[in-house]
């Protein structure tokens, strides 16, 4: 009756070690999400970018200003564009925002593409 009332000292480290094993692996959890993060970072500078450069083609092509999908992006394009919507001011309206808002959308994809790598460097992953 004695024999089983202790654990066996070989049996509780084992079931124990067996747990660990099973357990979460969080290096791999660390991996995925920082990867997950860096891309999240790279999309969003993506999206503010493709608003900001269709608005430049809705501007240059002369788009009707009162349709609804044009209004919409013009809406983000001005969210997004910061400072440079009127960064600088040549005297043709195309030209201005060609000029402004593709400087914004060049910021977006730098800048996002510098966060995403900072993001895989400050996580301990490698590459872009």
């Amino acid at each position: 009756m004695g024999e089983h009332a202790e654990p066996e000292p070989e049996t509780k480290p084992a079931e124990r070690h067996d747990v660990d094993r099973r357990g979460v692996d969080w290096r791999k959890q660390k991996d995925r999400t920082v990867s997950f993060l860096a891309g999240l970072v790279r999309w969003i500078g993506l999206i503010f970018a493709a608003f900001l450069v269709l608005y430049v083609i809705f501007v240059i092509g002369d788009a009707n200003q009162a349709n609804g999908i044009v209004s919409f992006v013009k809406g983000w394009a001005e969210s997004v564009s910061l400072g440079f919507k009127d960064l600088f001011q040549p005297v043709d309206p195309k030209l201005n925002v060609l000029v402004n808002y593709g400087i914004a959308a060049i910021f977006w994809l730098v800048v996002s593409g510098i966060l995403a790598k900072v993001i895989r460097r400050v996580g301990g992953q490698s590459g872009g």
